[in-house]
């Protein structure tokens, strides 16, 4: 199946009437990831046995007309947990570990008879910017297989782009969904904290994660994004919220829209190749009928210390569970108990894992929790204030999702304090617990560049029907890559 031919509707219109049996759309997609991984390596792990069992029972009863999702095969990070299928947030210590539950989003999905293909890579513990930090492999950028695919979603965003599925789930918390759809010239998003469960997402910063979805076109991301949203009794934190129907509004019509442009996101450190192109992409939205002004988001240059002081923070508390005890990996030869602690988790856990355990662990500490903790608490009121007043005036914010586009695999591993800094403009979105999309808006050396909407709280429909305008009057998001049958 080319699914760079298709969307969802039409591929379930091909469904509903039989043109394509779901066991033939199942076998071909498992054929196309098994070809194009070889290169890419986005998958840790491969359903096939119930992916094909699945197929083979709606064959038999037949797709309803009125479920989209029927039959389509969707790839999940592996960081969401699967019933008796391997998942392993990418580390060693989960390395065979097998839930005995679904995620709330799985449940959803499974409601919707859409079939689980296969678990994605990502950094460990969602814990990255390039999915180098996988315990497992390196996945690659489907444009180019020297760059990074970004992270930590990058398997998702890498199995989208490069045409293996249609649609995937990722995380974000600080970015893991935006930064990889742009580095990937896909659409990405990150709802608001709470209108998707969390429940069955392997915990990394408990105030900040957040569910979203991939797809190569707005209209697809809006109807899964309709299909796992919603609130769920096992997740206090999810929103009562009524959820409206995300596709429902999409006519291309932005006229007297306000959108603001903070000046902060097109200045220092963000490559000329991206001012450019989200210039254009302001005289884009002008052309439709917009108004777009500068205003400022003066805390966001410091979103990202405020930012790992307390993601870190709860990733310390988040991450004690895995103790070589309970499930998940345990050492060999200890001597004692503490002994089964200290090399379990030694073993277990990667170098950037223990960078952030240690740096919220110091954070948290007696002597150092109101110069640290409190402090970035404090300022992280201050980010989302600034959000507040400007969202209190327009409807709109927008500006790149990334300061550049992928970066080569290896350049920037060993410099954690660059790593981090790749995350500045999507950081902001997470503290704030605001709704983030990124789309394609242009190339440079052959490499996309991602454009980045920002809606008030639970205003995902103004988002995506600003995503979808913007998409209808242009051609980025029909740009395939080589490994997709590019010529």
């Amino acid at each position: 199946m080319d699914y760079f031919k298709h969307d969802l509707a039409s591929l379930h219109d091909l469904l509903v009437k039989k043109e394509v049996s779901v066991t033939d759309l199942v076998k071909e997609t498992l054929t196309t990831i098994k070809e194009r991984d070889q290169k890419l390596a986005a998958f840790l792990t491969l359903n096939e046995k119930a992916a094909l069992d699945q197929a083979a029972q709606l064959d038999q009863q037949g797709i309803d007309p009125a479920n989209i999702l029927a039959g389509i095969p969707l790839a999940i990070k592996d960081n969401i947990v699967t019933k008796d299928l391997r998942t392993t947030a990418a580390s060693k210590i989960l390395e065979n570990f097998q839930p005995i539950y679904d995620a709330t989003v799985m449940e959803k999905l499974a409601a919707q008879q859409a079939i689980t293909i296969g678990k994605t890579n990502l950094d460990e513990f969602a814990m990255g910017g390039s999915t180098e930090n996988s315990a497992f492999k390196t996945t690659k950028n489907a444009w180019d297989q020297t760059k990074v695919p970004g992270g930590s979603s990058g398997g998702s965003a890498a199995a989208v782009a490069s045409g293996e599925v249609m649609a995937a789930l990722g995380s974000d918390t600080g970015g893991s969904i935006r930064q990889p759809a742009a580095f990937n010239g896909i659409v990405g998003v990150k709802p608001t904290y709470g209108r998707v469960s969390r429940y069955g997402l392997i915990a990394f910063a408990s105030s900040l994660d957040q569910i979203g979805t991939f797809t190569r076109n707005v209209k697809d991301n809006a109807l899964l994004l309709n299909a796992i949203s919603g609130l769920d009794p096992h997740d206090s934190t999810s929103s009562s919220q009524p959820v409206p129907d995300f596709a429902a509004g999409l006519n291309g019509d932005i006229k007297g829209m306000k959108i603001a442009v903070p000046k902060e996101y097109l200045g220092k450190g963000i490559a000329e190749s991206v001012k450019t192109a989200i210039k254009q992409a302001i005289s884009t939205f002008e052309k439709l009928g917009a108004t777009v002004d500068e205003v400022s988001l003066p805390h966001s240059k410091y979103g990202v210390p405020v930012y790992y002081i307390i993601a870190s923070s709860e990733a310390s508390s988040n991450l004690q569970r895995f103790d070589g005890i309970r499930y998940g990996y345990r050492a060999q030869d200890v001597k004692n108990l503490e002994d089964v602690y200290v090399k379990s988790r030694s073993e277990g856990f990667g170098d950037e894992v223990k960078r952030r355990i240690m740096l919220g662990t110091f954070s948290l500490s007696a002597g150092t929790y109101d110069a640290f903790f409190k402090k970035a608490a404090q300022v992280r009121t201050l980010i989302c204030q600034d959000f507040a007043k400007v969202f209190g005036d327009y409807d709109l914010i927008l500006g790149p999702t990334a300061p550049t586009t992928a970066f080569g695999i290896g350049e920037d591993i060993d410099d954690p304090i660059t790593m981090y800094m790749n995350d500045i403009l999507t950081i902001p979105v997470n503290l704030a617990g605001l709704p983030g999309m990124s789309l394609p808006a242009g190339f440079a050396d052959g490499l996309p560049i991602g454009l980045q909407l920002i809606a008030n709280q639970f205003a995902e429909n103004t988002m995506y029907r600003a995503g979808y305008a913007f998409e209808q009057a242009t051609d980025f998001h029909k740009e395939i890559p080589a490994i997709g049958g590019q010529k």
